[in-house]
């Protein structure tokens, strides 16, 4: 009985979970989610301790690398993404880039949900229930987030 050889940076099935071709991320990648995890901001943090409870039986991961992107939260049973944006994805070619992000996982087959962070710390428990309706509608529909009202901005 031969033994198969372990893996660079694991053991023999260290690379397993991540599937066939987008969810192979470069080492590269990987190691910038894992620094991106100790570095969650505050609605980041928020947010993640309310989804680990797994609202609804759904699993999500934080900063899990997809590709060549780390995506803030992910839930990959339902193809599910949640992208927490601060204020600074607003500004100069951010929202250009987080265009280029979505259309990447949408052809992927995922669904992209953008929460605004002022969301997060205003109405938690709106923003759990918005994800877990996402993640029962599924991948097919385009997600956008609600529109803040008038002044809110």
């Amino acid at each position: 009985m031969t033994q198969i050889p372990p893996e660079p940076g694991g053991g023999p099935c260290a690379a397993w979970w991540r599937g066939p071709g987008l969810l192979r991320a470069p080492i590269k990648q990987v190691k910038r989610a894992r620094r991106l995890r100790r570095e969650l901001t505050l609605p980041e943090v928020l947010l993640w301790q309310a989804l680990r409870k797994r609202p609804n039986g759904l699993k999500f991961r934080r900063q899990f690398p997809i590709g060549p992107i780390a995506v803030d939260f992910a839930c990959l049973d339902r193809r599910l993404i949640v992208e927490v944006d601060g204020e600074g994805n607003s500004f100069g070619d951010q929202p250009r880039r987080d265009a280029a992000r979505d259309a990447l996982l949408v052809r992927e087959g995922f669904g992209v949900l953008r929460i605004p962070a002022r969301a997060v710390l205003e109405d938690l428990d709106a923003v759990i229930r918005r994800i877990v309706s996402s993640a029962d509608v599924g991948p097919s529909t385009s997600l956008r987030p609600v529109p803040s009202r008038a002044g809110e901005e």
